[in-house]
């Protein structure tokens, strides 16, 4: 049975190896960040002008023994983080583990890239170096939005692309649990997984597409709520948060889990299209960007040896 990335229902679940190894990795780099900015926060709030009179301006400032540290270990992990965009090009590498899993990874670093160059430049965002660093955050800010465009793809286990037969298969026996329910009737639960039509989500503009996507996502937490809500006494509605939080009922739980996998299947199917045309207009922005940032890098590094400070 194909089994989809998207968010299952809400239970118990042991953590995997892969997640223990994602959450660990953004621990310590969250870590090192917070205890660095900390002792030297002072230091960072100081006007250019006094900082030399500062006593750790030796060792924060760019070319110290902690900036440069921060400098070198950040472009490992830029190299760590190209390394993903590589697999895709390299076929021994994409038979190491699972794309999906390389794809957390890369966020992970990609995410903890801007706050450690951050602390290297000793927050100085001047010349060919802060022109690098705005690059870059371009480079983080278009990745988030392509991580987003990219859960909007319905994959198997294999990362295959589902097809909108299987999604239609998988959507219909959905429906069919749903309405072999008695607890929520049809008319209460239909209104609130189903939003649009495929056929309306085809005519829209690519632009007005993604922000309905989005939307549809938000509004799915609420939408769930109000299928909870009218199951639940006035304390519970208090003690869930007017229906936000999972109640005691199991039975309850498991038809607004069944609801909630149909609203973002529905919504899946309705955008599956448009989201896989975003998606390769999204690379069209997203690699110049990547590729201007690794270029001012490699100049960056290129005169920091040149003038002698590595």
């Amino acid at each position: 049975m194909t089994v989809l990335t998207a968010p299952p229902p809400r239970k118990s679940q042991t953590l995997t190896l892969h997640g223990v190894a994602v959450y660990v990795l953004a621990a310590i780099l969250l870590g090192v960040f917070l205890y660095v900015f900390a002792v030297g926060l002072n230091y960072y709030f100081l006007p250019l002008t006094d900082r030399p009179f500062h006593p750790l301006h030796r060792e924060l400032r760019p070319a110290g023994r902690v900036g440069l540290g921060f400098g070198i270990f950040s472009t490992l992990l830029f190299a760590a983080i190209y390394v993903y965009p590589l697999r895709k090009k390299w076929a021994w590498l994409r038979r190491i583990g699972a794309t999906r899993h390389w794809l957390d990874f890369h966020i992970v670093m990609g995410l903890a890239a801007p706050p450690l160059v951050a602390l290297h430049s000793a927050f100085k965002f001047g010349g060919l170096a802060g022109m690098a660093y705005w690059i870059m955050m371009a480079v983080v800010a278009s990745g988030i939005v392509g991580r987003y465009l990219y859960a909007q793809i319905p994959r198997s286990r294999k990362d295959a692309e589902l097809s909108l037969t299987e999604l239609q298969k998988m959507n219909a026996q959905l429906t069919e649990d749903l309405r072999g329910q008695r607890l929520i009737g049809e008319d209460v639960w239909r209104p609130l997984v189903v939003s649009m039509r495929r056929e309306e989500a085809l005519k829209l503009p690519l632009g007005k597409a993604l922000a309905r996507m989005l939307a549809l996502d938000l509004a799915r937490p609420f939408r769930m709520a109000a299928l909870r809500r009218p199951a639940l006494s006035s304390w519970e509605r208090v003690q869930t948060l007017g229906g936000l939080l999972a109640s005691s009922h199991p039975d309850l739980e498991r038809v607004v889990a069944l609801a909630r996998r149909q609203s973002w299947l529905t919504a899946k199917i309705c955008f599956l299209d448009r989201a896989g045309q975003i998606f390769k207009m999204w690379h069209v922005v997203h690699r110049p960007f990547s590729y201007a940032f690794l270029l001012l890098l490699v100049i960056h590094i290129g005169m920091a040896v040149w003038m002698g400070f590595l």
